[in-house]
């Protein structure tokens, strides 16, 4: 009889469980870390914020119904609200390419009744979006992330580097922003026969500088050594400031940024009139949230040695995107440029992410006038080198060499995120790779059928004559679950003309639905058959869902043995056969040795031991 238990039901949820539960979201432990590594933590917090100043400016261009303010604010509030909640202690939130993309794509179809943008409808999406990411995170969804194909990153990151290339195109020659990328792609032929030479230049100083500026600081370091100290001024705001000052100082006729106010934001509350028509892009807002932060975060796992908390993440960045909505900014996600610069500049914990948003907060409050200064074209040369840094050069020089269901994959994630929607795309991607998974388990699982005594140098017990031919032993390896089930299905039909049907699942770890229907399915067919089933080598984990579903019931207690041995045993005694002789020469009740063994019966007249398996089906 098996050593297997009915394990009892789980109990309900107790105030220690709750408590336990509740703790991992708790910013306590983020608060205390702050005190261990300030002046790093303090340094590179304003680094960062010089870096997110041009980020930001540009992604709130990027949704002209919002404008450039709404990015500003989007940095503040991921800064520090994601710094005391988040689960990634050097992670720096904000607006991300990928967010404001879908954003943009969402400000340019809604309208209000008298056929302006609604931006309480946008603000009221984006906090919606924030709430659905706090669910997620009490739901403990973020461990999936781990289970994401690397053909559907690298097409979604270069469907974003796509789609920003393709929509900052019209502002690189001088027109307003594109409402999405088949517009842009519209207006693309007009743009270029009316391209104005002056956002060229400015868009061309700007991207030039970004580019040549780490060579530029190189040269200046080998001049003189505290001259390299300038490399800790980013490329992107250098390119601001060269942009910026190309256009002013030469009087360049170009569009500049409209007027920032001044102040504290006004309060968006949030309205839910619309809530059929919200839904659906919150919760697209709130899948890349999760799916953008979380890669960031495992970036950073690679770069500190360290381990973040997914669900702690989401939970934080389900609340930031909750006061982005309140304050009227874009939307936020942990963003990977920025998360790079605060570890290489020494952060290691939120402290930095909180400064970062501070030191945001107090220009904008401080210096927004200064705003207008900037030039679009110059946010669009920015943009465009940010596009360039998104596409993965890991995949693309290697495309060609890759397997062909993950150049699908990659294909049509890529394609999808351009073409129609972010979400769909990760979830078409995913589902391919899904589909190619499960098809590439199933071929794991190659049943055989073998006549003879196939196992019996791998136990200790044989069975005798009387018993030759009449069991037939089903040997699973491996997780059982739908997947394999047309498999066996189709070993299982192959099974005939036997008494005793012995399954084994010493080497199956783990069933689902399908896998454990599929042995009730068996049982039934051995039924069928006049035939006895029998169970050897059960764990703990199958044999629990087994006992849920009512399976292991229909068995009988001593038809569930641990090893095959004691299974064959009992087929024995189910038989009324005498006992059988071990393989080391005892008998099988007399682990002893005190009966003679020559007195067994299950000798054959040349002194071998009997055994017999019509079939073994081996899985696996």
């Amino acid at each position: 009889m098996s050593t297997f238990r009915r394990l009892p039901r789980a109990t309900g949820l107790t105030a220690a469980k709750l408590k336990t539960y509740l703790a991992e979201f708790s910013p306590v432990e983020n608060l205390r870390s702050f005190g261990t590594n300030i002046v790093p933590d303090l340094v590179s917090g304003l680094t960062v914020a010089v870096i997110a100043l041009p980020l930001a400016l540009a992604f709130g261009a990027m949704v002209p119904e919002l404008g450039p303010a709404a990015g500003i604010w989007a940095a503040i509030v991921g800064g520090v609200v994601v710094g005391i909640f988040g689960g990634c202690r050097t992670g720096v939130s904000g607006p991300t390419g990928p967010k404001v993309v879908q954003l943009a794509a969402l400000a340019a179809t809604i309208k209000a009744v008298d056929g302006t943008v609604d931006v309480g409808f946008i603000f009221s999406v984006v906090f919606l979006s924030g709430l659905i990411c706090v669910a997620l995170a009490l739901l403990r969804v973020g461990r999936f992330i781990y289970f994401t194909p690397y053909s559907v990153v690298s097409g979604f990151m270069c469907g974003i580097g796509a789609i920003i290339l393709i929509t900052q195109i019209p502002p690189l020659l001088g027109f307003p922003a594109p409402s999405g990328v088949w517009a842009a792609l519209r207006e693309i032929p007009r743009d270029l026969s009316h391209a104005h030479v002056n956002a060229l230049v400015v868009a061309g100083s700007t991207f030039g500088a970004i580019l040549a500026w780490p060579r530029i600081v190189a040269g200046l370091a080998t001049l003189s050594a505290p001259l390299g100290g300038l490399r800790r001024l980013p490329g992107p705001l250098v390119g601001l400031l060269v942009g910026t000052a190309v256009a002013n100082l030469a009087g360049l006729e170009v569009a500049f940024i409209a007027d920032i106010p001044v102040g504290l934001p006004e309060i968006h509350l949030p309205s839910f009139s619309r809530f059929d028509e919200m839904i659906g892009p919150a919760a697209a807002l709130a899948g890349l949230a999760v799916f953008d932060s979380l890669l960031t975060c495992l970036v950073c796992d690679t770069m500190t040695g360290s381990r973040h908390s997914s669900d702690r993440e989401i939970f934080g960045q389900g609340l930031a995107n909750m006061a982005c909505g309140l304050v009227g900014g874009v939307t936020t996600a942990t963003a990977t440029i920025r998360s790079v610069a605060n570890i290489k500049c020494g952060a290691r914990t939120g402290l930095a992410a909180v400064v970062h948003g501070l030191v945001l907060l107090a220009l904008m409050l401080g210096l927004a006038p200064l705003a207008k200064l900037v030039p679009m074209a110059c946010l669009a040369g920015i943009l465009v080198k940010v596009g360039i840094d998104i596409l993965d050069y890991r995949v693309l020089p290697v495309l060609h060499r890759m397997p062909l269901t993950d150049a699908v994959c990659f294909w049509a994630v890529l394609l999808l995120t351009i073409s129609v929607d972010l979400l769909v795309a990760m979830g078409v991607g995913i589902t391919i790779a899904f589909v190619r998974t499960v098809q590439e388990l199933g071929t794991l699982y190659e049943p055989e059928l073998a006549s003879g005594d196939a196992d019996a140098g791998r136990q200790k017990v044989a069975l005798p004559e009387p018993l030759r031919g009449r069991v037939l032993k089903l040997r699973l390896e491996g997780p059982l679950f739908f997947g394999v089930a047309d498999t066996v299905y189709r070993a299982a039909a192959k099974m005939k003309d036997y008494d005793y049907l012995l399954i084994r699942l010493e080497d199956v770890p783990m069933a689902d639905l399908s896998g454990a229907y599929l042995l009730d399915d068996i049982l039934e067919q051995a039924e069928r058959q006049g035939a006895r089933a029998l169970l050897s080598g059960v764990r703990p984990r199958v044999g629990e869902l087994l006992d849920r579903l009512g399976i292991l019931a229909k068995f009988e207690e001593e038809d569930v043995c641990d090893t095959v041995d004691d299974a064959l045993l009992r087929i024995a005694a189910l038989h009324g056969v005498p006992p059988i002789r071990n393989l080391d020469g005892r008998l099988a009740d007399d682990p002893a040795g005190s009966v003679d063994a020559a007195d067994a019966v299950g000798e054959a007249g040349d002194g071998r031991i009997l055994g017999w398996e019509p079939a073994t089906v081996a899985v696996g």
